[in-house]
C-alpha cells in the first residue's frame, strides 16, 4: 500500500512540473508563405524641358525651347533579359511647320557582367506637315516647271532658289547600343541605320562613342550626385531623292553665274562630324544636364541639308548649294536640359 501511494505522488508531481517545463521552452516561428517573385513588368516614364532641341549636333527647335516626355513598358525574360517598347514626344520648329516630334521604339536589352546592350528600332514621326517653299514664304510648293518627273504627292521648286522641304518627313532606324562599365567609368559604342534620312530619300548611318565618369558617394556635392561625359559621332548622308534636286539655270548666289544641273537626281549632302561634352547633376529622380554641342558643318551645307526656314545671304555658296543660303541650325549650341526619370519599381 505504501508503494502505490508514493507512486500516485510521484506521478502527480510529474504532471504538475510539466506545463513549467513547456512554458520555458522557446516559441516556434510560425510558418510564413514565402515571398512571390518580383513581377517582370516595369515602367519607365519621364519628361524633360531644355532651351534647345539638339539630334545629332543640329537643332530640332530652331533654337528655341523644347519640351519632351516618354513612356516605356518593360518585361525582363530574364535577370538580364528585357524587351521593352515605347512611345515619346518632344515640341519641335520644322520648316514644314509640323506639329511634333512622336517616337514609336521598341527592342531588347541583354547584359553580360559589366556590358550592357540594346538593339531595336526606332520610327520618328512628324504630323501635321505641310511642304514648305521658301521663295513663296510657306505657301505649298509649286510644281517643277524644269520638267523633273517628281513623283506625284510631292513637288520640287529649287529652281527658284529658295529652300524647300517635304510636307512628311517621317522615317525609321534601326540601331545596336553598347556600354560597358568598369567602376566609375562607362565606355559605348552607337551605331543607327535608315534608308532615308528624314524621308530625303538619302541613306544614313550613324557611329558615335561615348564616355562617362559618375562620380562615387563620396565625391557627391551635398546631396547633389554629378557626372561628365562626351560624345564624338559621324553622320554619313546619301544622295537625297529628286525632290531635292537642283535644276540647270539656277542662279549661284550673286555670283552672275548659273548650274548646270548636275544635281537634278538629287543632292549628294555632306557628311559631317558631331560632338558634344557636358556637366550632369543628379539629385533623386532630377537630372540637369549642362551641355555643348557642335558639328563640322558650314553655313552652307547645313542650309542645303536642313532646309532651314530661317536661312539667309547669299555668300555662302558650296559645292551643293548654289543659292548662297546660310543656317546657323548646325553650328555649335550650349544646351541646359533639366528631367526627370523614374520607374513604377522604383515607386514601390
Amino acid at each position: 500500500m505504501k508503494k502505490v501511494v508514493l507512486s500516485l505522488l510521484a506521478a502527480l508531481a510529474a504532471s504538475a512540473a510539466s506545463p513549467a517545463f513547456a512554458a520555458d521552452m522557446p516559441a516556434k516561428a510560425p510558418k510564413v508563405a514565402p515571398a512571390p517573385p518580383p513581377s517582370p513588368w516595369d515602367i519607365a516614364f519621364g519628361a524633360g524641358i531644355m532651351n534647345d532641341y539638339i539630334f545629332r549636333g543640329i537643332t530640332q527647335s530652331n533654337h528655341k525651347p523644347s519640351v519632351a516626355a516618354y513612356f516605356e513598358p518593360r518585361f525582363n525574360i530574364a535577370p538580364n533579359w528585357q524587351l521593352y517598347a515605347g512611345i515619346a514626344g518632344e515640341s519641335i520648329s520644322f520648316p514644314n511647320r509640323a506639329a511634333a516630334e512622336i517616337d514609336f521604339y521598341g527592342g531588347v536589352r541583354p547584359t553580360f557582367g559589366p556590358l550592357a546592350l540594346d538593339f531595336g528600332g526606332w520610327y520618328y514621326y512628324y504630323p501635321g506637315g505641310k511642304c514648305f517653299n521658301s521663295i513663296t514664304f510657306g505657301v505649298d510648293c509649286v510644281i517643277n516647271s524644269g520638267g523633273l518627273n517628281v513623283i506625284p504627292e510631292t513637288f520640287n521648286p529649287i529652281f527658284l532658289t529658295g529652300n524647300v522641304i517635304k510636307k512628311d518627313l517621317s522615317f525609321w532606324e534601326v540601331y545596336a547600343k553598347g556600354v560597358y562599365t568598369a567602376g566609375d567609368w562607362a565606355f559605348g559604342v552607337n551605331f543607327y541605320y535608315t534608308p532615308s534620312f528624314l524621308h530625303s530619300g538619302a541613306e544614313g548611318e550613324y557611329l558615335s562613342g561615348t564616355i562617362k565618369f559618375t562620380a562615387p558617394e563620396k565625391m557627391a556635392f551635398g546631396p547633389f550626385g554629378w557626372y561628365v561625359s562626351g560624345e564624338f559621332g559621324r553622320q554619313w548622308l546619301g544622295t537625297s531623292d529628286q525632290f531635292y534636286g537642283i535644276l540647270a539655270g539656277t542662279p549661284i548666289g550673286n555670283t552672275g553665274a548659273v548650274t548646270t544641273g548636275i544635281f537634278a537626281n538629287g543632292i549628294p549632302y555632306k557628311d559631317y562630324n558631331t560632338w558634344n561634352v557636358g556637366l550632369g547633376f543628379s539629385w533623386k529622380v532630377f537630372t540637369l544636364d549642362l551641355r555643348y554641342y557642335d558639328t563640322n558643318l558650314n553655313k552652307g551645307d547645313c542650309s542645303a541639308f536642313t532646309s532651314a526656314n530661317t536661312a539667309s545671304g547669299i555668300t555662302n555658296v558650296t559645292a551643293i548649294n548654289p543659292s548662297g543660303l546660310g543656317s546657323d541650325w548646325c553650328s555649335a549650341r550650349f544646351v541646359a536640359k533639366l528631367t526627370a526619370d523614374l520607374t513604377l519599381g522604383s515607386l514601390k
